[in-house]
């Protein structure tokens, strides 16, 4: 709690006579958890004095220096047996001795200062760092530097006291050196830009620190800057001491002017510390019942296991559809895992369906499985696969790619590294992938096909049925994927001899060939699968291929086939069974590509009536929506817009909280959208549209802003092909949400005011009311304010009409910005203030975190920045509960204008750094003009005046593509004759 002193750490369990010390910020005592009285400022003195000793005697008359000096006072001797005298009785007995005229503190055991403490961990830290595990060493480290609790013998007075406060200053500054040096070997630069713009405005003549903000800057690829830093450093050194930089930093410099790659990754890259070592185990479960194949796993074994030696060992296992490539890897990868002994990764790429893996994704999985943290894994493909390497350097690890489409997919993730090695299963041969060891697997032998049917079926079945089992195996093409499935099918029917299932494969229609042509030999190998389905199981295997999505929950299936839950679960878990669809996750399914484009042919041919495949999309499509709409009204209780959407037949999810109903809206998001992509060219094109505006968070969010524009983009496109003008103007405000998230307001102008001429042709209660909103969002944001305010109070009036009292909240704070912009700074106050009074009463967060945002505004713009900063923190809080990135982003940029309007430049630079790390890849370039703008701004006024100008012309060249006003000011910044006073 704020205002409490802070417990020093404790290493184990709490005892309630333990005496505890602190001297890292203010002098103070305890005993268990309870604070001790430690007297006047000179009797802390005494306290602090003998602390720091260690144990060690201090004699009076080195105590009486130590307080006062050179001058102490007449009773000086007094004073120290006093202040002596009072510790002891508020201690514990023994703790406070007398010996040799002096006084010593004794008794305090392990964990007693955090002094100490600090000590010990950074100790630790430094064999760590030695030992080559950097993630030990940066966390004991950042636990030594948790210790500080401000500034070190606060309060103290006497020579001593501030002696001691510039030694532990300093070595506090150079822990934080380290450790900071640590995050950039670590690849975490981007984190620390923020961190070191921070402390080099605090420290501006420590060169360690300006040089590491000099490499994080580059490898952040921001080259100018890292240079206006140098820039800025030289001059200072110059002005206030008269020297030069001194020649690392100068060294340093020129690597960065000749782009020097060894510049550019972290010289001892490792993954993110965690808790315990990370060691991924990824690898699929073997099958129990693997037969034959005994010369491949030979070959491909004696390959793995030459890696040790070898830059890096790869093998390429290519094949058709059901040869059982995938099964073969994995069970030559979990033969291996003794030569891998750091791990093994797995990842299916997708390769054979229309949506393949992106690289940049499963890297993002790789490197979070080895236990690099979220914020420490790069944006782009070249950055994330240098960092895998470096993550894998030294490590021994088998990488098992399955499903590949081409080398050109495979490439950024392969190891690189000695010691480690790849398995590769792909559709195609991968003669362009450099080095690998290529394998072509065909399909089984008669006798290896006909051992692996009799493994499965049970060797008392097939026995007596040799010749019908060896029908069935050649019916099978001697294909394992095809075998496995007859022989589960078999295994499963105790009624069953081997001969009904031979004449069941007899008719051509349903055998397999010779896999003359790969996509026809897979169609014919789950055409085995699927005859000998159950009626439901049948008709559920057809049904839910039909949807688009990547996956398909419990819940959502239930929909689909118009079952309970319970049911719903039995008939999945049989197909689950049957290896015609696979268990994702718990309560989650989903098809292997293929199988789904066989599921929707067979859909085509064998549903009956035909309208029922419309009618399960129909179903799914009404689930999404409805438990949409109950998402939107719990996060936005009092907002009209769910009366007013499409009404559903089939009910949705219902949530008690909105912290559950929010985790399945983002966790439903491609799902979500892919229903709507597929339901426009249909019947449900309104309720699709529907869907998306109930959704909206998704875009507002900016984790899902690409997938919902081009839903969006399909939805009004649909709709301009029917000619439904309600459609069209809905799914026009939808696109609108997604562009203003962006920051691309002409497109979103654009989509906006042909909404607003489409909605005179009919009455839509919602339309009303949120197209003129969004027509004046759009107006302010152009500079078009009077427009603006005319469309806002226009919607004012409309929510009004509606009754729609959490829509009249936003139009007014909207309207509270457009006055701002205009200088009608109390009214714009008295609208936010009105926006947030209504929010408050309906309990909203998220809503209610965008009226403070605005409120934060015009209390800003009055120059009331104490209040401000308040709004401002408090919607920082809705926005991070809400998990609306894009708005937490631009409240700490907020907050980042309130500290240099305070003159805190270093905090408000260091904010700034903050909220563009937040705004990357979202918000649009002119947010992020502007923000770069400010940290011109912070860094100019903290005489880091070159930087200030890099990202001035950083700002510039955002705002000239955009052809934004902005840019004129920006230029004004730029003259040479501008001072730190006169840029504000």
């Amino acid at each position: 709690m704020e205002g409490v002193p802070r417990v020093p750490e404790q290493r184990g369990p709490a005892q309630s006579g333990t005496l505890r010390f602190s001297v890292l910020g203010p002098v103070r005592a305890w005993r268990g958890e309870q604070p001790l009285p430690t007297g006047s400022p000179q009797q802390r003195a005494l306290l602090a004095a003998l602390l720091l000793r260690e144990g060690r005697t201090a004699t009076a008359a080195e105590l009486i220096d130590a307080l006062w000096g050179e001058e102490p006072p007449s009773q000086a001797l007094a004073a120290v047996r006093t202040y002596a005298s009072r510790l002891r009785k508020a201690l514990d007995p023994g703790v406070l001795v007398s010996e040799s005229g002096g006084y010593a503190v004794r008794g305090p055991g392990e964990g007693a200062l955090d002094l100490a403490d600090a000590q010990e961990h950074a100790a630790r830290a430094d064999k760590a760092r030695s030992a080559g595990d950097l993630c030990r060493a940066r966390e004991l480290l950042r636990r030594a530097l948790s210790l500080w609790d401000g500034e070190p013998l606060a309060g103290v007075p006497g020579p001593y006291a501030e002696a001691q406060r510039v030694r532990l200053e300093e070595w506090r500054l150079q822990l934080l050196e380290s450790c900071l040096d640590m995050d950039l070997e670590q690849g975490c630069h981007a984190e620390a830009v923020s961190e070191l713009t921070a402390l080099t405005a605090a420290h501006p003549l420590r060169e360690r620190l300006r040089e590491l903000l000099m490499l994080a800057l580059y490898r952040s690829g921001r080259q100018a800057e890292a240079l206006a830093v140098y820039a800025d450093t030289r001059r200072l050194l110059a002005d206030e001491l008269g020297v030069d930089p001194r020649p690392g930093l100068r060294e340093l410099q020129q690597r960065i002017l000749q782009a020097d790659p060894a510049l550019a990754e972290p010289s001892s890259p490792v993954a993110e510390p965690a808790v315990v070592a990370v060691r991924p185990a990824q690898l699929p479960a073997t099958v129990p019942d693997f037969t034959g194949r005994s010369s491949f796993v030979a070959e491909l074994s004696e390959v793995l296991a030459s890696a040790e030696g070898r830059v890096m060992a790869v093998s390429a296992l290519a094949g058709i559809g059901g040869v059982g490539k995938t099964t073969l890897a994995v069970h030559v990868a979990h033969q291996a895992r003794a030569v891998f002994p750091d791990g093994q990764l797995y990842v299916d790429l997708q390769g054979a369906g229309p949506r393949a893996a992106e690289p940049e994704t499963v890297l993002g999985s790789f490197l979070r499985a080895l236990g690099t943290a979220d914020s420490a894994i790069p944006d782009s493909l070249e950055e994330r696969a240098a960092l895998y390497r470096s993550v894998l350097d030294g490590r021994r690890v088998l990488v098992l790619l399955d499903n590949a489409r081409d080398a050109a997919q495979v490439r950024p993730l392969l190891p690189g590294t000695e010691g480690c090695a790849a398995l590769v299963t792909s559709r195609v041969r991968m003669v362009d992938l450099a080095g690998a060891h290529l394998v072509d697997l065909d399909v089984m032998s008669p006798d290896e096909a006909l051992s692996l049917f009799t493994r499965i079926v049970g060797e008392d079945r097939v026995a007596g049925e040799r010749e019908a089992a060896l029908d069935v195996v050649a019916a099978c093409g001697f294909l394992p994927l095809a075998i496995r499935i007859a022989a589960s099918r078999l295994a499963a029917r105790r009624t069953w001899t081997v001969s009904v299932l031979a004449a069941k494969l007899a008719d051509e229609r349903r055998r397999l060939d010779e896999l003359q042509a790969g996509d026809l030999a897979v169609k014919a190998t789950f055409e085995l699968g699927y005859g000998q389905l159950e009626p439901a199981q049948a008709r559920a295997f057809r049904l839910l291929g039909l949807a688009d999505g990547p996956d398909m929950s419990l819940e959502a299936a239930a929909a689909v086939l118009d079952l309970s839950v319970d049911d719903t679960e039995d008939v999945l878990e049989s197909l689950v069974d049957t290896s015609l669809l696979e268990s994702a996750a718990p309560g989650r399914y989903r098809f292997h590509d293929l199988v789904r484009l066989y599921a929707r042919a067979c859909a085509e041919r064998d549903e009956h009536p035909p309208g029922e495949r419309e009618a399960a999309m129909s179903r799914l499509l009404d689930f999404y929506l409805a438990t949409a709409a109950g998402v939107y009204a719990i996060e936005r209780p009092g907002d009209r817009l769910v009366d007013h959407l499409e009404q559903t037949a089939f009910p949705g999810l219902r949530f008690s909280d909105r912290h559950a109903a929010r985790d399945w809206l983002y966790a439903e998001a491609n799902c979500l959208l892919a229903c709507v992509s597929q339901s426009v060219g249909n019947s449900g094109l309104r309720r699709a549209v529907d869907l998306l505006w109930a959704a909206k968070d998704l875009a507002e969010s900016g984790a899902n802003g690409l997938g919902y524009g081009a839903a969006a983009t399909a939805a009004r496109e649909a709709a301009q092909a029917r000619d439904d003008g309600r459609a069209e103007a809905r799914a026009r405000i939808t696109l609108t949400e997604a562009h203003l998230v962006a920051g691309r307001f002409a497109q979103a102008d654009e989509e906006a005011r042909h909404a607003a001429s489409l909605i005179a042709d009919f009455d839509d209660a919602a339309l009303n009311c949120w197209v003129p909103n969004h027509c004046g969002v759009i107006a302010v944001y152009r500079n078009r304010h009077d427009e603006g305010a005319a469309f806002l109070r226009q919607a004012i009036t409309n929510f009004r009409v509606d009754g729609n009292l959490a829509g009249e909240a936003s139009a007014l704070c909207n309207l509270s910005r457009s006055h701002l912009a205009m200088g009608d700074t109390a009214i714009a106050i008295d609208l936010a203030q009105q926006g947030v009074d209504i929010y408050d009463r309906l309990g909203h967060t998220l809503r209610g975190a965008n009226g403070r945002y605005a409120l934060g505004l015009a209390l800003a713009q009055a120059e009331e920045l104490d209040e401000a900063a308040e709004q401002f923190t408090q919607a920082l809080g809705g926005f991070r509960e809400s998990r609306q990135r894009l708005w937490e982003g631009m409240t700490i940029f907020r907050l980042a204008e309130v500290g240099l309007a305070k003159n805190r430049p270093a905090q408000a630079a260091a904010l700034a750094e903050q909220s563009l790390a937040m705004l990357r890849g979202i918000g649009g370039d002119w947010r992020r003009g502007n923000v770069l703008t400010l940290l011109g701004k912070a860094l100019h006024q903290v005489d880091q005046v070159d930087r200030a100008k890099a990202c001035w012309h950083d700002a510039l060249s955002l705002y000239e593509a955009l052809g934004a006003a902005e840019a004129a000011d920006i230029k004004e910044l730029l003259l040479p004759t501008r001072t730190a006073q006169s840029v504000r």
